[in-house]
């Protein structure tokens, strides 16, 4: 018997066509039999997710706690100024370039208007308000003050909490690690110098 008159097989050919099909099928198949529901259980967890509405958070600010209803959208600096009138940090700016907003927080200098409220619960928050206590000043303030630090005074409490902060972390830096370490915070008036010669002679000191 020649070859073409073999009798053919009754079972399909496999195709690449078929191939496709079958895995389709196999992919909707598996798409139905995981709900929605078994999906949204088989996600991880996450903690601390808060929804649109107002809130109650606790925040501990220069040594007391404050309860605050806040959205958890409000930003730290809007909490300080709007809520506990501690309006010594400022609000410069729209993309919190200038450093007039700068805090303390468990003692890193941190741009208030960066931070949401409702994050900075159960952290050490010390405003520039801290640093005076009746006629008691700190040292950075009274050393503003005896090298005319400052002018038209929107960048200052900044500067302030950033020079005590980096003399904390660093009390005996040189002028040039003055100088790169307040890099962060901006005076448009340009009395730097009055800055670094104050925060050198504290480092000195």
């Amino acid at each position: 018997m020649r070859d073409h008159d073999a009798p053919r097989s009754s079972t399909p050919a496999f195709t690449r066509r078929a191939f496709l099909k079958g895995s389709s099928a196999a992919m909707a198949a598996g798409a139905v039999a995981t709900t929605p529901v078994q999906q949204a259980e088989a996600a991880p967890k996450r903690k601390n997710v808060f929804g649109p509405e107002p809130v109650k958070i606790t925040l501990s600010v220069n040594g007391r706690k404050h309860t605050v209803t806040v959205e958890p959208r409000v930003t730290l600096l809007e909490v300080l100024r709007n809520d506990l009138n501690l309006t010594g940090c400022k609000e410069v700016d729209d993309n919190t370039a200038s450093g007039a907003d700068t805090v303390l927080i468990d003692g890193k200098a941190v741009l208030a208007s960066a931070r949401l409220a409702i994050e900075c619960q159960g952290k050490e928050i010390q405003t520039v308000e801290s640093l005076r206590n009746g006629d008691r000043v700190d040292p950075v303030i009274a050393g503003f003050v005896k090298h005319d630090a400052m002018q038209c005074g929107f960048c200052t409490p900044g500067f302030v909490m950033a020079v005590r902060a980096f003399l904390n972390k660093h009390p005996n830096a040189t002028l040039e690690q003055i100088r790169k370490g307040l890099g962060g915070n901006i005076c448009r008036c340009g009395t730097y110098a009055g800055i670094t010669r104050c925060a050198l002679e504290l480092a000195r000191q």
